[in-house]
């Protein structure tokens, strides 16, 4: 399929690719912590016959340089600017932070019809390097709503990596004993599934050596299914913190971080995924 390509200096960094007959779904592509413009998956989506937008949400001109107190209007506006381009159904397809990301629009905006988490959380997370204030600590919210930071759960500065030296490194861990440590702030920080009418898609490996992602999204599934509403999930145990969907490159290695999983595992999730992921997207039903 024909798609065409369109650059985006404001009010952010991005790209929008669609068919170039156009197209009534319009999906939002948000990647994790690297912050990047994601253009290989916005631009398979696309070929599949969807429009598809992917944005630098921090680290870019006039935005915080880490993950700390994003407006979560950053992707409302993402979804105004689809429904200007003539979408009509509109998925927010999210990974890692990203999916924290797209879970918590949904929550807040009605207009999101469908949400695909990759490697989710369940909770809202500390910020991940600094705000625009230039500072990292103490921990804030990784999110704000109308000018209001959301409820978080702080990481547990006295864990150390079970693998010490200068290599890469798995710091689920981290999130797991964080978890411990500020149980009593998990109620206030569950990101609430319960109340988005978006449909949800799910999908976590096992192996995940980034956060335990694949825990978080059985505790979103409970949490939908507690309130009645649909949920999907889509889960390889051997998998790690990266699926790779058909068409994408692999991932490449990080000098810091372990991610689980391995090349081969990480795209059968994304193949076992893929399927729902265009059906969900293209309400098939």
């Amino acid at each position: 399929m024909d798609v065409v390509e369109r650059e985006l200096t404001d009010p952010w960094e991005g790209v929008l690719v669609a068919p170039a007959r156009g197209s009534d779904i319009g999906v939002l592509v948000l990647a994790g912590s690297s912050g990047r413009v994601d253009r290989e998956r916005a631009r398979i989506l696309a070929e599949q016959g969807m429009a598809a937008l992917s944005i630098r949400w921090f680290g870019g001109p006039g935005q915080a340089p880490g993950i700390c107190e994003i407006p979560l209007e950053t992707f409302t506006a993402a979804v105004d600017l689809l429904q200007a381009d003539g979408a009509e159904r509109i998925g927010i397809l999210g990974f890692s932070k990203g999916a924290e990301a797209a879970l918590l629009t949904a929550v807040h905006d009605p207009r999101v019809d469908v949400v695909i988490a990759l490697s989710p959380t369940s909770f809202v997370w500390c910020n991940v390097g600094p705000g625009r204030d230039g500072v990292q600590h103490p921990y804030r919210s990784s999110w704000t709503w109308r000018g209001q930071a959301l409820p978080f759960i702080p990481l547990d500065d006295a864990w150390t990596p079970a693998e010490p030296g200068s290599g890469p490194v798995a710091i689920r861990g981290w999130y797991e004993r964080s978890e411990l440590t500020f149980a009593h702030l998990l109620p206030a920080a569950e990101i609430p599934v319960d109340r988005s009418r978006a449909d949800l898609l799910l999908v976590a490996g096992g192996d995940d050596a980034m956060w335990p992602s694949l825990p978080f999204a059985e505790q979103l599934a409970r949490r939908r299914r507690s309130a009645g509403t649909t949920v999907r999930l889509v889960a390889r145990h051997h998998a790690g913190h990266r699926p790779r969907l058909p068409g994408e490159s692999p991932a490449s290695p990080s000098p810091r971080f372990l991610y689980g999983g391995t090349p081969e595992a990480d795209a059968l999730l994304g193949a076992a995924a893929w399927p729902h992921i265009l059906s969900m997207l293209r309400n098939d039903g």
